[in-house]
């Protein structure tokens, strides 16, 4: 596959990978690639990402249903960032049950977070383990 030639993995032989909703622009949350992830992700256009902390692919929405369409993938200027514009199936993104991963903003000077409260899940009866 041409594409993996062109991508620029770290060190680790990673790749950030930023989703976004295809419909909205919203940006829904930032996962890390391998090689093997990003071409599982290209053959089956659904999402797959690399989880550090299990040391495993991640295939989204394995148990929460909650999967990505992968409707196309874009490189930034470097091909050390990847973009996909997706279908989020689920309506959520975020294994806390938000829609989008960024849902803490920065207020006061940096001195506080504020939180957005739309939770489309409760996580503690989608993740059982």
């Amino acid at each position: 596959m041409k594409l993996l030639n062109e991508i620029k993995f770290d060190s680790n032989g990673l790749v950030p990978a930023i989703a976004q909703d295809d419909a909205t622009g919203d940006i829904l949350m930032m996962a890390w690639m391998n090689r093997e992830s990003l071409e599982e992700t290209v053959r089956t256009r659904r999402a797959v990402y690399y989880s550090r902390s299990r040391q495993k692919l991640w295939r989204k929405g394995e148990e929460s249903g909650n999967f990505q369409e992968v409707k196309s993938i874009w490189l930034d200027c470097d091909a050390d960032v990847i973009l996909l514009r997706i279908n989020q199936i689920g309506n959520a993104a975020c294994h806390t049950g938000h829609r989008s991963c960024f849902y803490r903003e920065v207020i006061e000077e940096g001195n506080g977070v504020q939180e957005n409260n739309d939770i489309v899940f409760d996580p503690k009866t989608v993740y059982k383990k």
